[in-house]
């Protein structure tokens, strides 16, 4: 299944409908409910899907923002928080983001977990600084990566926790709605669960079929272009719990969420990984521009006939 993301046009649109409608001026027919949604264009977005307009492939968490948040921000309340209030607001707002999917038929729900508590500017920032300036190969690189990596190693047990048990919680009602929970891979190190513990992740819930593992190929080769990850080995492993994918370019070493075929990434060989029939969502910034989409959607539909439904 081929399909786009709302994030790229959520932003300039009042109005639900009108936003569905230039999704569908692209081309596409297929649409994930992305994070950043105002409560204001939901009688729209249901208008629009009552007409038959679009099939809601899935949605992303939260759907829509939390009234209090005045800004796109999807990592607003973690699970991993050592807040109290703030996990289950993360639990709550997940809950209300189930009924809304499931009133769409959607098929999963895309989740972020959370972070350890460490700063990415002197982290996983520095670390892309340093390759920008072809430093990857140099012994400061090496000292600060291993440096990194022991530092979250260490902390991490307790916020891999609290992903899993919010897990544990959040996929009964999944259950209920016949919803699958897809875990996103993410862009920093800091984030939760990194790709060792994605692994144990699913290994953890690999009787339940409710929970798999939903690929970021933007994040993944982020990660890959700091020397964290080899992007291609990392899917080798993952690929029995693949649920979909968020497709968008990257422009090295670290601009993501471009236009496909604009940036570095080689899909001939990443997709072969991932199951024709799998939800394969455009995920796209809002600077990019409708003809260079069009453009694109042209060249993907050449190269790829199987993954155009």
């Amino acid at each position: 299944m081929l399909s786009f993301s709302t994030c790229w046009n959520n932003g300039r649109h009042t109005d639900g409908e009108a936003m569905i409608d230039e999704i569908l001026d692209l081309g596409f027919r297929n649409i994930e409910l992305s994070h950043g949604m105002t409560i204001a264009k939901l009688p729209g977005i249901r208008k629009a899907y009552k007409a038959g307009k679009f099939t809601c492939s899935g949605v992303h968490n939260y759907f829509p923002s939390p009234v209090e948040v005045m800004i796109d921000a999807p990592d607003a309340y973690e699970f991993t928080s050592h807040r109290s209030f703030d996990r289950k607001r993360a639990h709550d707002m997940t809950l209300q983001t189930l009924e809304l999917a499931a009133e769409f038929r959607a098929n999963y729900l895309v989740l972020h977990m959370g972070s350890v508590p460490l700063k990415p500017a002197k982290y996983t920032k520095r670390l892309t600084a340093m390759v920008a300036d072809g430093k990857i190969l140099d012994p400061d690189y090496n000292e600060a990566k291993i440096k990194f990596i022991k530092k979250r190693e260490k902390i991490a047990p307790l916020y891999y926790g609290r992903a899993i048990d919010a897990l544990e919680q959040l996929v009964v009602k999944a259950e209920e709605y016949g919803i699958i929970l897809a875990v996103e891979s993410r862009s920093r190190y800091e984030d939760v669960p990194s790709e060792r513990e994605m692994l144990h992740l699913q290994n953890h819930f690999k009787d339940n079929p409710w929970i798999g593992y939903w690929h970021d190929f933007g994040h993944v080769q982020l990660k890959h272009n700091i020397g964290l990850l080899d992007h291609v080995d990392w899917l080798k492993q993952i690929s029995p719990h693949i649920i979909g994918a968020h497709i968008h370019d990257v422009e090295w070493p670290a601009r993501d969420h471009r236009t496909p075929f604009t940036g570095t990434l080689d899909y001939k060989t990443l997709l072969p990984f991932f199951p024709l029939d799998c939800p394969i969502i455009w995920e796209l910034s809002p600077t990019r521009k409708t003809e260079e989409i069009k453009q694109a959607l042209q060249v993907w539909r050449q190269l790829f006939p199987g993954r155009c439904q």
